[in-house]
């Protein structure tokens, strides 16, 4: 509502000197249409969900146990042993040993040896040797020397020298720092560990291992170390080389040669013949000859003999035998028994609630409006036609989407009265204003915005 006061405000300010020069300017007069935007409140009632908590009142029986000492009466049966004492006979057979002494006769011979010497004679076979000389006639090959001269060729072997070129791979490398990671060395430390399974590596079970502290390796951080690295730089040159060739060359060298000749020579050799010849010889061998001599000799040995005489034997024996005796007994047992009472009391339950709750909230809606203002051909003068009067409505209202605009429900009139009804001076009465519409033009009402609801999807 504030904005409608500013906005006539205004059109006050504005039409105050047109007003004012209204009867000076005859038949020329134009319009321009000026555009503003109109907020509206409206009321617009949404609905929003609110959660409560109601208590609701609701019976419960429960069971408590009570604790009652009653006495009960426990039988039982004890048994009292009785001692009897009584006597009875064990027989029983002894054996007692018995020694007699007799004697036995081990009487044995004695051989004696008696050594006696005789002879005896023995013949046997003597081989004596017997050499004798005989002449054998022997061959033999003998080899005699002939020298004779004969050319023979033979081969030396000369060396030449030959010179050729060959490739040589030569390494001109040098030495490079390089920057190298090296990895720290590797420490079993003590270390918390969970229980976990974990494959054994040398029998491949899957074994348990329980949680706590274990050895385990930790490695140390890597370091960075400056090496010295020698790069290689192989160049290949040609190197000459000189190489002794050997070659084959023959030549004629007269060569002395022993001939040897093989010639048969007989001769006369003296052989010594031995040959053996037996002879048979007696000779007279003494030997000594054992003989033996039997005799007696008596020996009686005394001999103990133990027999076994059986006797029987009575003995009396206390024997004691305990019998038990039956007696019962009752006994006073205080016993704890529970009992269960049923109480029934009421308990509140909360629950919640849901509810819709209408909230009313207040929205600026826009309109457009448009305003039709009178300009003058002659410049910054307003023409005479153009003067309203101040009761005259020249707003028109459109639609906030643009769509429609509408003229206004009460046009000023010309001062000569061309075109329009009525005169000029009717302008002064809101009323008879009104009723009064240009010659040859429709009369145009305001179009109002369509209403929205909360909720449209088309509301912007």
């Amino acid at each position: 509502m504030n904005t409608w006061w500013q906005l006539g405000g205004i059109l006050c300010m504005a039409l105050a000197p047109v007003a004012a020069y209204g009867q000076s300017c005859g038949s020329c007069q134009s319009y321009r249409m000026v555009y503003q935007t109109v907020y509206d409140q409206q009321q617009v009632t949404s609905y929003r969900l609110q959660y409560e908590t109601v208590l609701q009142e609701r019976q419960v029986t429960t069971q408590r146990p009570v604790w009652e000492t009653e006495m009960r009466e426990r039988r039982y049966r004890v048994a009292k042993p009785v001692m009897e004492t009584s006597t009875r006979e064990q027989r029983y057979t002894v054996r007692r040993p018995v020694t007699e002494t007799t004697y036995e006769d081990r009487s044995y011979d004695r051989v004696s040896y008696v050594t006696e010497t005789a002879e005896r004679e023995e013949r046997y076979l003597v081989q004596r040797p017997v050499t004798e000389t005989e002449m054998r006639e022997q061959q033999h090959v003998v080899r005699r020397p002939v020298q004779e001269t004969v050319m023979q060729t033979q081969q030396q072997c000369v060396v030449e020298p030959v010179t050729t070129m060959r490739t040589e791979m030569v390494d001109q490398g040098y030495f490079v720092d390089q920057q190298v990671c090296q990895t720290g060395p590797t420490r079993n430390r003590l270390q918390w560990l969970s229980g976990q399974y974990y494959t054994d590596p040398v029998t491949g079970a899957v074994v348990w291992q329980r949680g706590g502290l274990h050895w385990t390796p930790t490695q140390a951080p890597s370091q960075l170390v400056t090496q010295r690295v020698y790069v290689p730089n192989v160049v290949a040159r040609q190197v000459p080389q000189t190489q002794y060739v050997q070659k084959l060359v023959n030549t004629e060298v007269p060569v002395q040669v022993t001939r040897y000749v093989d010639e048969v020579v007989t001769t006369q050799v003296p052989v010594q013949v031995c040959r053996i010849q037996q002879e048979e010889q007696v000779r007279k061998v003494p030997y000594e000859v054992r003989r033996p001599v039997v005799e007696r000799v008596n020996y009686k040995v005394p001999v103990q003999t133990c027999r076994w005489v059986e006797q029987e034997i009575v003995q009396k024996i206390p024997v004691t035998s305990y019998r038990y005796e039956y007696e019962e007994r009752v006994e006073q047992i205080p016993v704890k028994v529970c009992r269960m009472v049923t109480e029934t009391r009421s308990v509140q339950e909360p629950h919640t609630v849901a509810k819709w709750v209408p909230h009313v909230t207040t929205r600026l809606v826009p309109r457009t409006v448009t305003m039709r203002v009178p300009t003058s051909p002659c410049g910054d003068v307003p023409c005479a036609g153009s003067v309203l009067s101040s009761g005259s409505s020249i707003i028109q209202s459109a639609p906030s989407s643009g769509g429609v605009m509408t003229r206004p429900a009460q046009e000023p009139t010309p001062a000569g009265g061309q075109g329009w009804s009525g005169n000029a001076g009717a302008g002064q009465e809101s009323g008879a204003a009104e009723d009064r519409q240009p010659t040859g033009r429709p009369s145009l009402k305001p179009v109002l915005p369509p209403l929205r609801l909360p909720g449209d999807d088309n509301a912007a």
